[in-house]
């Protein structure tokens, strides 16, 4: 990647004489002729300048806009605080991230680098309640503060097609900072919302006199399969598409490039390895943590080095990076480049901001601020990190939370739908979980809402075959009557994420059984208790572990017939992420879910409810029970061999 160097000859110095003014020759004096200068090769100019470039970046906050808290270990610290037992205080929870810190961190980082570029590598929006009731508001307004240089399309930027993505763009760009919006492989259709004047492929900025080239690359089958773009939008290959524009910039004579993906970890270093040109892969989707064993001793899960260094085509260096994700922390890579624009040095880490108070847990009921020199202890083990840094929220950012809060709390009695009977709660049949409705009504069949619930997750997850959700996943009856956003997450109250797996029939009967023995044989809570849509079955109690489940048939996204499970084929399965990694006794998907075969949607599970509920309303149809037919426990008989579907006095379950 060399610009083209220049040399001054004798003819165009010739050229530059004439231009000045030379008279002809019937001007000329006697004078003799100055001597013929010989051409001296003039040494080629460099394509640029050495430069350092700091590159500060996010991906993936998935419109989680406050502050969240982990656990810190404070055995080793020996604290003299005690609880209400009178015993050492153990554990304090720290409070990290969030955009009123991230703010500051960007500011601060900032102010104490010479070139600095600030990025954000896609799925901005869709996970939390910010989205669902602000559509992209809340997420542009505190990226505008930190006020980024370049945004990378993710897929979730499709969730609500093209007009939705639009609408956030607008938001995004109503303000002063007018960030460029790259997605170099997305081709939207002549129809599309973001046809004209929203995405570009690429950008180039100017630091310390150099050029430097970004180009937005966006995983092209999962935001195709899994989110919702409009039909005539196209998305290309994204090695070619990143090569094209590497190509092209570096035709322009940018010879230091910067790939803004939103593609993932793995695919990254694959990309890097596939490619010419590229210097810096700065990437998300997969929602990597790298880092060293400072995050790994904080109960976090590093996957791979901050930065991961890895080599183009040519053997030159590539530098790959990735932020995690929900706005826990930011990435800061430190970058040189010689006067060709050849990597010479990588180095960096990510940067979680903490705030300066700590909390412990006095009793079952009350929580208390960590003080005097326990808090100082605290502190100076967690500054004694260079990943973490003692952040104050930044006051604008504060505020603009605090207003979207306020409306938040009218915001949540929003009416989307409306409820035409009374929809009862259960775990096992006959357990008496309702307290709206008579036992009577979950006898045989279960819970109603639990059923609704995985349809739910089925419907609004495209590539889903089969949906199953756990009992205890699901908290309330539903009332006849309105339904509103508050509801959907009294419904479902817990940071849960649709994800799916890829499983064979056997598999699938398998986690059934592994769900029923939590409770049955190994003392776990009754909320194990599986529902499901797409699949049914009978259920024996009775019977030991392996033979309690019979009779299971699928019929995919409930679209056809139903026919006998095929114990050999693959199905599909979207759940929530607790028990996909093998919580609550469904030991079958842990497997799975460690090795990595999984695809996290990223939409929380109350989320996936309230799209169900409100395609239902857009179709003009009130959320009632299902059809006998799909309830997924069509028969069942009690761990003490009563058969619900043929006698009608059977105690308990």
């Amino acid at each position: 990647m060399h610009r083209l160097s220049r040399a001054v000859t004798t003819a165009t110095l010739g050229s530059l004489l004439l231009i000045a003014g030379c008279s002809d020759s019937s001007d000329r004096d006697n004078t003799p002729a100055e001597p013929e200068v010989p051409e001296v090769p003039v040494e080629p100019e460099p394509s640029g300048q050495a430069i350092d470039l700091t590159l500060l970046h996010l991906n993936d906050h998935h419109s989680h806009i406050a502050a969240e808290s982990f656990g810190f270990d404070a055995t080793g610290l020996n604290l003299a605080t005690t609880t209400e037992a009178g015993e050492p205080v153990q554990e304090v929870d720290v409070s990290y991230g969030g955009f009123p810190m991230l703010v500051t961190l960007f500011n601060e980082l900032a102010a104490n680098a010479e070139h600095v570029i600030k990025l954000h590598a896609g799925d901005a929006v869709t996970g939390t309640l910010y989205y669902s009731l602000f559509n992209g508001r809340a997420d542009a307004e505190v990226m505008n503060q930190i006020c980024f240089d370049a945004f990378a399309l993710g897929n979730h930027e499709f969730d609500d097609g093209d007009a939705g993505l639009a609408n956030f763009l607008d938001f995004l760009n109503s303000g002063a900072c007018e960030t460029p919006t790259l997605a170099a492989n997305v081709v939207p259709g002549p129809d599309s919302a973001i046809a004209e004047g929203y995405i570009e492929p690429y950008t180039i900025v100017e630091r310390g006199g150099e050029q430097i080239g970004i180009i937005g690359i966006d995983i092209a089958g999962k935001t195709k399969n899994s989110s919702r773009p409009d039909e005539g939008t196209e998305f290309l290959d994204e090695t070619e598409t990143a090569q094209q524009f590497i190509d092209e910039l570096t035709d322009m004579g940018v010879n230091k490039i910067v790939l803004l993906t939103h593609y993932g970890y793995q695919n990254d270093l694959a990309l890097a390895q596939n490619l010419t040109g590229v210097d810096v892969i700065v990437g998300g989707d997969s929602h990597s943590l790298l880092g060293d064993d400072t995050f790994a001793s904080l109960g976090f899960n590093p996957v791979g080095e901050y930065p991961t260094l890895t080599t183009d085509t040519d053997g030159n260096t590539v530098c790959v990076v990735q932020a995690w994700e929900y706005a826990h922390l930011l990435g800061q890579l430190e970058v040189s480049f010689d006067a060709e624009g050849v990597v010479t040095s990588c180095n960096g880490m990510p940067v979680m901001p903490v705030a300066d108070s700590f909390s412990f847990e006095f009793n079952d009921d009350e929580t208390r601020t960590l003080g005097g020199n326990d808090a100082l202890a605290v502190r100076n083990a967690l500054e004694a990190e260079d990943e973490i840094a003692i952040t104050m929220e930044d006051a604008t950012t504060v505020q603009l939370l605090a207003g979207f809060n306020e409306e938040v709390a009218v915001l949540e009695q929003t009416i989307i739908g409306s409820v035409a009977e009374d929809i009862c709660l259960e775990r096992f049949p006959n357990e008496g979980r309702s307290s709206l409705c008579d036992i009577s009504a979950t006898y045989n069949m279960g819970s109603d809402i639990s059923n609704i619930v995985a349809k739910a997750f089925m419907t609004v997850t495209p590539t889903a075959d089969i949906g199953i959700q756990n009992g205890g996943g699901v908290r309330v009856d539903v009332a006849a009557g309105d339904f509103t956003i508050a509801d959907a997450f009294t419904l479902l109250p817990f940071s849960n994420t649709l994800v799916t797996l890829e499983m064979t029939g056997q598999e699938v009967i398998d986690v059934l059984e592994d769900a029923l023995a939590n409770a049955l044989d190994d003392g776990g809570s009754t909320g194990s208790y599986p529902y499901a849509s797409g699949l049914r079955y009978a259920v024996d109690a009775s019977q030991p572990f392996g033979s309690r489940v019979s009779n299971v048939e699928v019929n995919p996204r409930v679209a056809g017939d139903w026919m006998p499970i095929d114990v050999a084929a693959v199905y599909t399965v979207v759940t929530n992420d607790f028990i996909a990694s093998g919580q609550d006794g469904y030991d079958t998907f842990g497997p799975i879910f460690d090795a990595g075969n999984f695809e996290d949607t990223f939409t929380e599970y109350a989320q996936g409810f309230i799209d169900y509920v409100e395609q239902l309303t857009e179709m003009g149809l009130p959320l009632s029970k299902l059809p006998v037919e799909e309830y997924s426990t069509q028969s069942y008989i009690g761990s003490d061999g009563c058969d619900h579907s043929t006698a009608s006095d059977c105690q308990g379950f």
